[in-house]
Order: C-alpha cells, then sequence, then structure tokens
C-alpha cells in the first residue's frame, strides 16, 4: 500500500494539499495533528493537566483515528493545549503508532503532520515537504480568523507563527524538518491548485 507523507509549518497549505492528492488517488487521509488535538480535547474535557506525561500518554492510547472532527478540533485553546502535549515522549510514542497502523490501509494512505517522512513513515512511497514564508502563512491564519468572524491582530498572528515554528523545529523528540528525501514545494506564492499539479506530477512519476 502506497503511503504519500505531507510535512510542513502551520499554514503552509498542506492539509488542503493533502485531501486534495488523497480524494485524487481514493487514498485514506490523515490530518496527524487532529491526533494531537483530540488528545488534548480528552484531557481538557475530563478536567486533566495539561503537563502529566503519564495521563497525557493514557488518553493518547484510546484517541480514536474514527472520531477526528475537524471542525470541534480546530479551536484555538485545544491548538494550544495540544501542542504542550506534542512534546512528550510517550504521547508521541502512542500516536505514532496508532498513525503507522492507519498508514497501512488500502488501497493507499495520505498522512500530514511534521515528522511524516522523518518519523512516522520512513520509507513512504513519496515525501513532500510544502512549506511558505511565515508571513504569508500568518496571513492565511489571519483571513481565516477574520473569515469565520473572529478578531486577530495581524502582528499578533504572525508572532504567533514565529514562536510555534521554533517550538516546533527545536524540540529534542521529532523535530519539524525536511526528510532528506523529500521534495520541497513552497506555496509563497503559489495557489492550492498549482500546488496540487506539482505535487500530482512528483507522485504519478513514482506510483
Amino acid at each position: 500500500m502506497p503511503v504519500i507523507a505531507i510535512d510542513g509549518p502551520a499554514a503552509a497549505g498542506k492539509g488542503t494539499l493533502s485531501r486534495r492528492i488523497a480524494e485524487n488517488y481514493g487514498f485514506h487521509h490523515l490530518d496527524t495533528g487532529l491526533t494531537y488535538r483530540a488528545c488534548a480535547k480528552a484531557l481538557l474535557d475530563a478536567g486533566l493537566p495539561l503537563d502529566d506525561e503519564r495521563q497525557a500518554a493514557e488518553m493518547a492510547l484510546k484517541v480514536d483515528l474514527s472520531g477526528l472532527d475537524r471542525s470541534v478540533l480546530s479551536a484555538h485553546a485545544i491548538g494550544e493545549a495540544a501542542s504542550k502535549i506534542a512534546v512528550m515522549p510517550s504521547v508521541r510514542s502512542a500516536l505514532v503508532e496508532a498513525q503507522r497502523a492507519f498508514s497501512k490501509r488500502a488501497p493507499g494512505a495520505v498522512l500530514d503532520g511534521r515528522d511524516i517522512g522523518t518519523v512516522v513513515c520512513p520509507d513512504a512511497a513519496v515525501k513532500l515537504y510544502v512549506t511558505a514564508s511565515a508571513e504569508v502563512r500568518a496571513k492565511r491564519r489571519f483571513d481565516e480568523i477574520v473569515a469565520g468572524g473572529g478578531e486577530a491582530e495581524f502582528e499578533a498572528v504572525l508572532a504567533d507563527v514565529i514562536k510555534r515554528d521554533e517550538r516546533d523545529m527545536n524540540r529534542a523528540d521529532s523535530p519539524l524538518k525536511p526528510a532528506d528525501d523529500a521534495h520541497l514545494i513552497d506555496t509563497t506564492e503559489m495557489g492550492i491548485e498549482a500546488a496540487f499539479q506539482a505535487a500530482k506530477r512528483l507522485i504519478d512519476a513514482v506510483l
């Protein structure tokens, strides 16, 4: 079963691209970031602390990958909580095992996240690293918040994006970085259609 691994920083467009690729090839899709968010939400719902690794790891083992609701899990507070538990090795270990099991689904799977090509599926048939400038990613996030009826200041959103990049890239366990054999797709000046066509050419050459 072919696996397509897609990594990259927040708001680079990897989620939209991943869903489009999965739909095109008839593959299963997993946004691995939602698995951490689901674990964080379960902890918050149960009133449990976010700094107890043992309890967080136990919750991670119970996450149901078939019941990940993007609209619920995309809440900002859940994202903040998720980033706190995502640095815990035992939480990562539990969720990585679940993600690997998902990757074996027929006829194929597309997984997107921060460490798919480097840690979760290092033998993936195709590895893509989707990125864009911090300013462009912050503008996308800002527009998304405003379109959803929320309020935001661009400078604050940009600072948040930069802070999150630093946290993801500098964590000891599974830092965000391109796999050595990953193909880079920079969406700074590229729309989703152009990014999809670029990805499709790379994938078709392998599959």
